[in-house]
């Protein structure tokens, strides 16, 4: 392609709503342009890059005996009640009506229509193992959509859907799955982890995340050093060392002023007091139901183990789990939030972190503004209902499995496996003849790819102060051409015979042919993150060279005009791994 017929709108200044690397070098590349918040339109060069996303990914998933559909993005309400998920799934789920009243969703993902789709026609046992898969459009209605295509409403995603006779064989379906993940990303030259992780809507019993590093990532993981075990930290398992419990020193509880003293941190500093000996207070609504948990102040509450515990221990069915309004904890408290404590509070069971129970002479908030109790101790100045593991993995813990340390990395999500059992099938009578003649539901997978998101966890992987550095698989175009001096004639006659050889051998090339200074012309190249720079001066092509350049890099070196096609091709073969 040439460059002056091309539309590459780009822009020198980052767009006033992008808060992260990718956001920004999309717009100003000229590769996405906002309709709406968290709706996206592709330009060329944005779609290029996720066709090729899309084709590595489609590779694999073939390669791997799973089989192309295409099912409907609009999907009838009937289907999700019969799975249960109308009412449960949540505001994400984009509802609506159809002329005659009948009411249909946007999908944000697939397990009832492919549940159906096999249904009806798979029947025995004969016909399995199946696996099916599509690239298509979502929509999750997100509350707070940010980030460019890391968290957009609508999304282009991989979603793959395995049914099989049993569970040994439903899990050798998801472990194949697991298989051609590790080889898709790494074929897109990502750096991540494997994470084990929670199911959350989707449900099933066994799930792992596939996480891009990457510090701008919104997802916390942890991984050990040893064994190289790598988990959500929702789901990570650490091995808990509860210190004995201290000797109260007697001293009567006591108030102190902590002016504008809100977060633990601030606490800590006015007092001069580690976070150690600080019980954080969190207020917690569970089905509307107020709920206090406490937890040391330099640890964090894991919301799944405080669920969990709420539905095993307790037999409780709580639905919905969440933070406290600040109008809810003023109004249970009577104090402004961050100076919440459990001293006083009447109604309202208090559930704590099993590493609060050693801790003696502690301080809490005191529920007046500006105020914290110092010399606190349960049992004494207030009841705890039971202490819990309720605390969430970090860095410096010991790993649950071998004793190694665990380090903290941020991810980006770009892929997510589950083992579903029966969830769906046994919901939708999905049900086949075994081999003793017995109908017995199938047993699903399902497998996710957000092949946009992935677009942009590249960009946050690979970029500096100048744009871009795309790894030769994702890049729209391998290669850009600059000649500096259109008014030379040979410099132009050499730009085109490169030009149009590299074309005829089947290299994805551009050529800037704008009559621009040679400054204009890196800085778009660079911005945009072309792998490969061939730059023709007029002084150089007199003498047979021209400068060669990767993005990645920062020297260059000149080469024969004679050799250039060559050694262009040899690079995008190393590129490859195909040399």
């Amino acid at each position: 392609m040439r460059l002056s017929t091309m539309f590459v709108p780009t822009r020198k200044e980052d767009p006033a709503e992008a808060e992260v690397v990718s956001h920004q070098l999309l717009v100003r590349g000229g590769f996405i342009r906002m309709l709406a918040r968290g709706i996206y339109d592709f330009l060329p060069l944005g779609w290029r890059s996720v066709r090729k996303i899309e084709q590595i990914v489609r590779e694999e998933m073939d390669r791997a005996g799973a089989q192309e559909v295409h099912l409907p993005a609009v999907q009838p309400a009937e289907l999700w009640q019969e799975s249960g998920r109308w009412t449960h799934y949540g505001a994400e789920l984009l509802r609506f009506r159809d002329r005659k009243g009948a009411e249909f969703c946007f999908g944000p993902t697939h397990e009832e229509v492919v549940t159906d789709m096999i249904r009806g026609d798979v029947k025995s046992y004969k016909q399995l193992p199946l696996n099916v898969y599509q690239i298509q459009t979502k929509f999750r209605d997100e509350t707070r959509p940010r980030f460019g295509l890391m968290r957009g409403r609508e999304f282009i995603m991989k979603d793959a859907y395995s049914f099989d006779v049993d569970e040994e064989g439903a899990l050798q379906s998801y472990d194949v799955m697991f298989e051609a993940y590790h080889r898709i990303f790494k074929r897109l030259g990502l750096e991540y982890r494997a994470v084990e992780a929670d199911t959350g809507n989707i449900g099933g019993s066994r799930s792992h995340e596939f996480q891009v590093l990457a510090e701008t990532g919104e997802d916390e993981i942890v991984s050990c050093t040893e064994c190289g075990y790598a988990a959500n930290v929702e789901k990570a398992e650490i091995r808990l060392e509860v210190a004995e419990a201290g000797e109260p020193s007697g001293s009567e509880l006591a108030t102190l002023r902590t002016p504008k003293a809100r977060t633990i941190e601030e606490v800590s500093a006015y007092l001069k007091r580690p976070a150690q000996l600080i019980v954080k207070t969190l207020v917690y609504m569970a089905d509307e139901k107020a709920l206090i948990v406490l937890t040391r102040g330099d640890h964090q509450v894991n919301e799944l183990k405080l669920k969990a515990y709420l539905n095993g221990e307790l037999g409780r069915d709580v639905q919905e789990l969440r933070m406290a309004s600040d109008a809810e904890v003023e109004a249970l408290t009577k104090a402004p939030v961050g100076f919440a404590g459990p001293v006083g509070v009447e109604g309202v069971e208090i559930i704590a972190d099993l590493a609060v129970e050693p801790m003696v002479d502690f301080i809490v908030g005191a529920n007046l503004k500006d105020k914290h109790h110092v010399n606190v101790n349960h049992g004494r100045d207030f009841e705890v209902s039971a202490f819990v593991d309720l605390r969430q993995a970090g860095a410096g813990d010991i790993c649950g499995r071998c004793g190694g340390t665990l380090e903290a990395h941020r991810g980006i999500e770009v892929g997510h496996v589950f083992f579903l059992g029966d969830k769906y099938s046994k919901a939708m009578n999905a049900n086949v003849l075994d081999e003793n003649g017995e109908h017995r539901p199938m047993q699903m997978g399902c497998y996710g790819i957000g092949v946009t998101r992935i677009l942009a966890a590249v960009i946050e992987q690979n970029h500096d102060d100048d744009g871009i550095i795309f790894p030769m698989a994702v890049a729209p175009y391998q290669v850009v051409i600059c000649p500096l001096h259109l008014k030379n004639e040979l410099v132009v006659s050499e730009a085109e015979r490169i030009y149009n050889e590299l074309q005829a051998a089947g290299v994805e090339v551009i050529l800037d042919d704008r009559d621009l200074r040679a400054g204009n012309k890196f800085k778009d190249a660079d911005l945009i993150g072309i792998p490969v720079r061939l730059t023709l001066g007029g002084r150089g092509v007199e003498n047979g060279e021209a400068e060669l350049k990767m993005r990645h890099q920062s020297e260059n070196e000149m080469v024969p005009l004679s050799e250039v096609v060559d050694r262009i091709k040899a690079l995008i073969e190393d590129a490859r791994g195909e040399r």
